[in-house]
């Protein structure tokens, strides 16, 4: 599997940006797909993702209620809306994905920069 992250940039504080990851390769059903962000100096930590079942989503608690994931199936792409943007959201973000059997992610993207400036 491979992933492609792009819609990363700069953006004033309380403002918005949508990431997309597209998926190629050998994708199928079983594959789900998430979000990682890492900050400077900071170690990656988990952002948004698909529970097992594909359908239900969860995310961490510094961005509940401010960014949301979905997905188009038809495309193999995942994204992430990120809105109310603060500076401390500033990090490189990375697609990742697992298969629904296991919590580890497996296959990761190259990240896109998101830096927001106050």
């Amino acid at each position: 599997v491979q992933l492609q992250a792009s819609g990363g940039g700069l953006v004033q504080a309380g403002g918005s940006l949508r990431l997309s990851c597209a998926a190629s390769g050998r994708t199928s059903s079983s594959v789900r797909m998430g979000w990682f962000r890492q900050a400077p100096g900071k170690e990656r930590e988990f952002v948004a993702g698909f529970r097992w079942n594909g359908d239900s989503t969860y995310y961490a608690d510094f961005v509940k209620g401010r960014f949301s994931i979905s997905r188009d199936n038809a495309k193999n792409t995942v994204y992430l809306q990120m809105d109310s943007l603060k500076s401390e959201d500033t990090a490189v973000y990375y697609c990742a994905a697992r298969y629904h059997w296991t919590a580890e992610y497996v296959y990761w993207g190259q990240g896109t920069q998101v830096t927001v400036s106050s």
